[in-house]
């Protein structure tokens, strides 16, 4: 195996800091054998070694169950980084910047839906714009636009997106107050102006759901999901244009200052700022802007989403139980304490957590989940690839030692998008997914190859792994009835 990797547990392995000189820590990999087999076909373990090279990374780098190669990080992985002499890496949050989900419970069954399907995808499609065009998309003034950056969702609550209790149910209640859209360059901004509302393309989708199998009866009661083949509504999208220019922005500002910072790493795409320093701050605060924004994306597709399905099954969103049961981002860095000396187990000290392709995992009694949650831990959404299932599992107090909170945010691609138009051409995903039932509306016939079901990882495998590690467990199993992709 590569790097000396040995497997040290079940789904564990592990590369020795001593496996490369300018290591700071060890690599931490959880995976089952088929998992590890496909990371070693591409960049992800040498990516993760790498990371382990960065300047104040505590306890270890980490690769979950998804984890594939990315820009700089591997996606699907997490590294903190100590406060006061750590580092902040724009490859380690990505170019998606708060690239999340969100999850909607209705109370309608699948009886009820299946006559009616048809017509609500068709509906669903056209009020949700998606693909790289912005027809349909909100147009935002500069100071709206400046407001939507400061206050994410309470911008959008505040402008009819929603309801109040929509921000109870979000990540940072919707609204990272680390922000300042002076941070954010013209060109992100101009990017984003017109882009709000929209679903966008790639591995981007609307999805309604049915509840397939419950595993955790108490916490399935908890989050308003535990009656099987009730339906519910998942979303995966992000920051959009304006995400990935600042992305773009900060990578050039912090590379260029590279020499004065001097920091010796393997590979450029690590390019990182010291804390503190004025290029970090002006990235976190971008960042922030740069969440918010998500945030509200996510918001004001929610809004749209539920007008859908009161014209489809002519009542309101009230009568149709369509609340929000939680919203996770996955491409993220945030300011959180944890144990990372193994000699003071007790001890929190304050860091950087870098989740790329991750999505947070905090266990019950934590503060930073909504009150109503808190007696059973925080929900993890983990969406499954185009026409396979998705998963609710559980954050567990496991997460909090072994990965920084955090766990898998998805099935991870097995294929290049490249690879999966010529295995899967569109016409043989689209009979694939009408045979098992499930409706389909894209705006590309590309778009369906690219994100094909056997272009990713199994889903199921990846959170059978998470569960037995214990850094998110099995409540709820999703399985689709129909797909609007970008």
């Amino acid at each position: 195996m590569k790097f000396g990797m040995q497997k040290v547990g079940d789904d564990e392995y592990r590369i020795e800091k001593t496996a490369r000189p300018g290591m700071r820590v060890p690599v931490t990999i959880y995976a089952n054998e088929t998992l590890i087999a496909k990371m070693e076909t591409d960049r992800t373990i040498d990516q993760a070694v790498n990371v382990a090279h960065l300047p104040g990374i505590e306890k270890h780098a980490i690769v979950l169950p998804d984890g594939h190669e990315g820009y700089g990080f591997p996606i699907g992985g997490v590294a903190a980084t100590n406060f006061e002499n750590g580092v902040i890496s724009p490859g380690g949050v990505g170019y998606d910047i708060n690239c999340g989900v969100r999850l909607i419970r209705t109370n309608l069954t699948v009886v009820e839906t299946r006559p009616k399907l048809s017509a609500l995808v068709k509906e669903m499609y056209r009020s949700v714009p998606s693909g790289l065009g912005n027809v349909g998309a909100l147009n935002l003034s500069t100071q709206q636009l400046d407001s939507v950056l400061a206050e994410g969702v309470k911008w959008a609550i505040s402008n009819g997106y929603g309801k109040t209790s929509d921000l109870e149910f979000c990540e940072e209640n919707g609204t990272m107050k680390h922000s300042d859209p002076s941070k954010v360059s013209g060109e992100a901004k101009k990017r984003g102006a017109k882009s709000l509302g929209t679903l966008g393309s790639g591995n981007h989708f609307l999805e309604v759901e049915t509840i397939n199998r419950i595993f955790d009866r108490e916490a399935a009661r908890k989050f308003g999901i535990s009656e099987e083949d009730r339906v519910c509504v998942l979303m995966h999208t992000g920051s959009r244009g304006l995400g990935h220019q600042v992305c773009s922005d900060y990578l050039k500002i912090i590379d260029a200052g590279s020499a004065n910072f001097k920091i010796d790493l393997p590979d450029r795409e690590l390019a990182c700022a010291p804390a503190g320093s004025r290029e970090a701050e002006n990235y976190r605060l971008a960042m922030g802007s740069a969440l918010n924004y998500a945030w509200t994306n996510r918001q004001i597709i929610t809004h749209r989403v539920r007008k859908a399905f009161e014209r489809v099954f002519q009542k309101s969103e009230s009568d149709l139980g369509m609340d929000l049961v939680y919203d996770v981002a996955h491409n993220i860095c945030k300011v959180e304490e944890h144990e990372v000396d193994p000699d003071n187990p007790t001890k929190k000290s304050k860091v950087f957590v870098h989740r790329k392709g991750a999505t947070r995992a905090f266990p019950k009694g934590s503060d930073a989940i909504p009150i109503e949650y808190r007696s059973v831990g925080q929900p993890v959404l983990i969406p499954g690839s185009m026409g396979t299932a998705s998963w609710v599992l559980l954050g567990q107090e496991k997460s909090l030692k072994l990965s920084f909170g955090s766990t898998a945010h998805g099935a991870g691609r097995m294929m290049s998008r490249g690879a999966a138009i010529r295995t899967y051409p569109y016409e043989a995903v689209k009979k694939d997914l009408e045979s098992k039932g499930i409706a389909l509306e894209s705006a590309s016939r590309k778009g369906v190859a690219e994100e094909a079901p056997g272009a990713y990882k199994d889903v199921d495998m990846v959170v059978d792994v998470s569960d037995r590690v214990g850094i998110g467990t099995k409540v709820v199993r999703l399985t689709p009835m129909a797909v609007v992709k970008g």
